[in-house]
C-alpha cells in the first residue's frame, strides 16, 4: 500500500501495486517498484501549478568552503584574514573574485553572486540540513536525521520530470551530505520515491558505467517483456470491472518504467563515452568536471533537479594545498557548464547553483592543529555559518550582480542579509513553483517549504 500526498486541494489516493514488477537498484528504493514510484511522482504533481521547462544544476560543496577564498575576498584586510590569493577583476566592472578563477572571470556577466548568505551555524549537519531544507528542526551533529523534505525532492514532487523516460532527480555521483547519503538531499518524510536516483562511479573514469541503470537480479529484458506479455493478460479480468480508469493509469506508468531501463534515452544520456571531446575537455579532464557534464547531459535528456557533489572541503589547515587543487577544477567545470550550457541554447532554461552548507571563519587559525604553528601545512579555516556565499547564473536569473555584502572583514552580512529560504524562494521562481506551497505532513497538516516565501527579488 502506498500513501500519496496529494495536497491540500485533493486526498490521499491509496495505489494497488500489483504490477510493480520493475525493482532498480536504486539506493532507497530497494522495495519500490519503478511503476509505482512514477504513478507517485505523477499523482503528487497534478495539483494546477504553473510548470516550466526549467531545469536546475545543484553543485554541492560539501565540508563548507571559505567566501573569503573565492567570491568575497577583502585585500584591504589584515593578513590572518586576507587570506593566501589575491582578487582578479571580472568582465562585470566592479566585480572581483579570486586569482584562481580566471575563466569565471571571463563570464561573470552569466552568473550572480549572493555574498550576504548566513544562517548562523557552524555545526555541518545544521548547515546542511539548512542549506538543503531550509530548516533548523534541531538537526545537529547530535541528532542528525533529516527531518524536512529537500529542495530536489519538493522539486520532484511538484514538477516530475520533464520527459517521462527520465528520473525527475538525479544525483552525480552520489547524493552526501556530510557523509550522510542520500541524507538531506532525500525525501525524508515524503517518502523514498522522492529520493535521488544517484549515478554511482566516476564519470572520469574511462570505463564509467551508472551501477544503478539495472533490473533486479536475474530478470533480463527480454523476461521482462515476457512477463509484460503475461500481466497483460490478466489484466483482462479486473478491467472487465473497472471502471475508474485505475488500471489503465497504472499500464502508462509501468511502461513509463520499462521505457526506463529498456529504451535509449537514459542510456544515452548516462554514456559520457559519446560526449565530443573537445566539450568533456572544456569541463576539465577530472571527476568534477566530468560529474557537471554529465549533470548537463542529464538535463538535456529531460531531468529536471541534478546535483553534482564535490567533496572535500573542510580544511581547518593547510588551506593553500587544498584550494591550490580544488579552485581550478572548480573553476573549469563551473565555467565549462555556463559556456557550453549558452552555447546550446540551455542557459536561459538550465538553472545553475553553486554552495555548500555554510562558509569558514574570516581569521585564520596557525595551522597547528593543536601542535606547533605551521605543523600541519599552512593556516586553515573553522566553521562559520554566519556569512557565507551562493552562486547563481541561467534559468531566468540576472547575470553580473553582487547581492548584499558583508563587513570589511567579512564576518556577518552589512547589507541585504538573506538566508536559505530566500534562495530556495528563487529557485522555486525559477522553477515555475510556488514558493508559498505547503505539504501535508504524516499527521495530515499542512506545512508551510518556506517559512519566508520571499525571493531574491533582484536576481529575477
Amino acid at each position: 500500500m502506498l500513501r500519496i500526498d496529494m495536497g491540500s486541494t485533493r486526498r490521499y489516493c491509496d495505489g494497488i501495486s500489483r504490477r510493480s514488477f520493475v525493482q532498480l537498484g536504486v539506493a532507497g528504493m530497494a522495495s519500490a517498484g519503478m511503476g509505482r514510484v512514477l504513478r507517485a511522482k505523477e499523482l503528487s504533481r497534478e495539483q494546477g501549478t504553473p510548470r516550466r521547462d526549467t531545469a536546475a544544476i545543484l553543485i554541492w560543496l560539501d565540508g563548507g568552503p571559505s567566501h573569503l577564498d573565492l567570491y568575497d575576498l577583502k585585500p584591504e584586510a589584515p593578513a590572518e584574514i586576507r587570506g593566501l590569493w589575491r582578487p582578479i577583476p571580472t568582465n562585470v566592472p566592479g566585480i572581483e573574485i579570486t586569482e584562481l578563477f580566471p575563466k569565471q572571470a571571463k563570464i561573470a556577466d552569466k552568473f550572480s553572486i549572493v555574498r550576504s548568505l548566513h544562517h548562523d551555524t557552524g555545526d555541518h549537519f545544521a548547515g546542511g540540513h539548512r542549506m538543503l531544507t531550509t530548516k533548523d528542526m534541531g538537526v545537529s551533529g547530535a541528532n542528525n536525521v533529516g527531518k524536512f523534505p529537500s529542495l530536489g525532492s519538493v522539486v520532484a514532487r511538484e514538477r516530475g520530470p520533464r520527459r517521462r523516460d527520465m528520473p525527475a532527480y538525479i544525483s552525480v555521483p552520489v547524493a552526501s551530505s556530510i557523509g550522510l547519503s542520500p541524507g538531506y538531499f532525500a525525501g525524508n518524510w515524503m517518502g523514498v520515491e522522492y529520493d535521488p536516483f544517484q549515478t554511482g562511479g566516476d564519470p572520469n573514469a574511462e570505463n564509467f558505467q551508472v551501477q544503478n541503470l539495472s533490473l533486479a537480479s536475474g530478470l533480463t529484458v527480454d523476461r521482462l517483456d515476457d512477463r509484460r506479455a503475461l500481466l497483460s493478460g490478466l489484466d483482462r479480468i479486473p478491467r472487465a470491472v473497472d471502471r475508474s480508469g485505475l488500471f489503465d493509469a497504472m499500464d502508462r506508468f509501468d511502461q513509463d518504467a520499462y521505457q526506463f531501463i529498456s529504451g535509449p534515452s537514459a542510456r544515452e544520456a548516462f554514456n559520457i563515452a559519446s560526449e565530443d571531446p573537445r566539450i568533456r575537455d572544456l569541463y576539465g579532464r577530472h571527476s568534477w568536471g566530468q560529474s557537471t557534464l554529465l549533470a548537463r547531459r542529464l538535463v538535456e535528456a529531460g531531468s529536471t533537479f541534478v546535483t553534482v557533489h564535490y567533496g572535500g572541503w573542510d580544511h581547518h589547515w593547510d588551506l593553500q594545498s587544498g584550494m591550490d587543487n580544488y579552485l581550478p577544477m572548480v573553476d573549469s567545470a563551473v565555467s565549462g557548464l555556463i559556456t557550453d550550457l549558452d552555447a546550446r541554447g540551455m542557459l536561459e532554461s538550465t538553472l545553475v547553483i553553486l554552495c555548500g552548507e555554510f562558509s569558514r571563519t574570516p581569521r585564520m587559525n596557525d595551522g597547528g592543529n593543536g601542535g606547533p604553528a605551521g605543523s600541519m601545512g599552512t593556516p586553515g579555516r573553522d566553521h562559520w555559518g554566519n556569512a557565507m556565499f551562493c552562486l547563481l547564473g541561467g534559468g531566468g536569473i540576472r547575470g553580473g550582480q553582487i547581492i548584499g555584502s558583508t563587513d570589511a572583514k567579512g564576518y556577518a552580512p552589512q547589507t541585504r542579509a538573506v538566508r536559505p529560504e530566500h534562495v530556495h524562494a528563487t529557485i522555486y521562481e525559477c522553477l515555475g513553483i510556488d514558493p508559498a506551497l505547503h505539504l501535508l505532513d504524516h499527521s495530515g497538516r499542512p506545512t508551510a517549504v518556506l517559512e519566508d516565501p520571499t525571493p531574491i527579488h533582484e536576481l529575477l
